[in-house]
């Protein structure tokens, strides 16, 4: 089942203080690789990431401080709105990314989903993903806005997306990026990061657990080291650097009360599952005891296949390197 979304709103000139923004990018290094459930089994400290560096600054019951000056941002709160015609808007998460020296494009993808009662903190991601592919599972789920803002303009750097389906071509949002946001459906809307310059030395690599902060000799530049070696260096201007905001959309208060009941309990995901599975006359049926088991989601996407959008740049996680 494909979820499709209507094409992002694209805003101007988002924030008037990019200052603010480049102080509030410093207070909260140092930034990591990307990891999670892209590269789940890329943990040690041999050169093997790209440099595609990540940081919540806002998760849970956490707000670094200034984060406010995205979490409460009118303009991408009012854009949300008008995307889903909803009253209700809850701010959850903020998270940054810095790139650089990346010459494929990252994965094509739609953000992970969560429902009533399930998340990642109680549910394997895979399985979310399974959940949200078969469309079983929609009564539950929670509607979920995305804004991206990017501070500024590098080499390559583009956004990717398929405002018309993953069968449909996609359009790109590249060049002038400096201070713009999407704001719109990026779980139900494919995207891909483009190519990040420079290009010089094609993809440049490091460890999973290296890190990226400022250098501390006043000079503007940024470093990456791991174990207090310098992995690479360059000047701040170099990186790409994009924040992301996610909220809980809800069209009225009477909906956003009814989504806190009726949460979704393991053991009716199983049950669900396994009767459409015995509908379809499917060979598969798994119990409570599978849910942890890494094979599962691989024999859900059998029945239940997440699209391959078309034209979409190979990725830096499925290339030879």
């Amino acid at each position: 089942m494909v979820h499709y979304a209507n094409p992002p709103i694209l805003l101007n000139e988002v924030i008037n203080d990019l200052d603010a923004v480049k102080k509030l990018v410093e207070r909260n290094a140092p930034y990591t690789p990307l990891g999670g459930w892209f590269r789940p089994d890329n943990i040690g400290g041999e050169a093997m990431s790209p440099m595609w560096f990540q940081k919540d600054w806002v998760h849970a019951d956490f707000a670094s401080e200034g984060s406010e000056l995205f979490l409460e941002h009118k303009r991408i709160i009012q854009a949300a709105q008008e995307f889903y015609n909803a009253e209700i808007v809850e701010p959850h998460t903020i998270y940054a990314n810095m790139f650089t020296s990346i010459a494929e494009s990252g994965p094509a993808h739609t953000d992970n989903p969560y429902f009533r009662g399930r998340d990642r903190t109680n549910t394997p991601m895979m399985l979310l993903r399974a959940m949200f592919w078969s469309g079983l599972f929609d009564p539950w789920l929670i509607t979920q806005a995305t804004s991206i803002w990017w501070l500024n303009d590098v080499e390559g750097g583009g956004l990717k997306y398929w405002p018309n389906g993953p069968d449909s071509p996609p359009e790109s949002h590249v060049g002038t990026m400096r201070n713009t946001a999407l704001v719109g459906d990026n779980h139900g809307m494919f995207h891909q990061v483009e190519p990040v310059g420079p290009f010089d030395a094609g993809t440049r690599k490091v460890s999973a657990t290296a890190e990226l902060a400022p250098a501390n000799d006043a000079s503007g530049d940024w470093e990456v080291t791991h174990h207090g070696q310098v992995q690479y260096r360059a000047p701040f201007q170099q990186f790409r650097v994009s924040v992301l905001w996610k909220a809980d959309i809800y069209a009225n208060d009477e909906e956003r009360q009814r989504s806190k009941k009726n949460s979704l309990p393991l053991n009716e995901v199983v049950r669900i599952f396994n009767d459409d599975l015995k509908d379809r006359g499917a060979n598969l049926h798994f119990g409570l005891d599978r849910i942890e088991d890494p094979t599962l989601p691989a024999e859900l996407a059998a029945f239940y296949p997440e699209p391959v959008p078309i034209d979409a740049g190979l990725s830096i996680f499925d290339a030879d390197l």
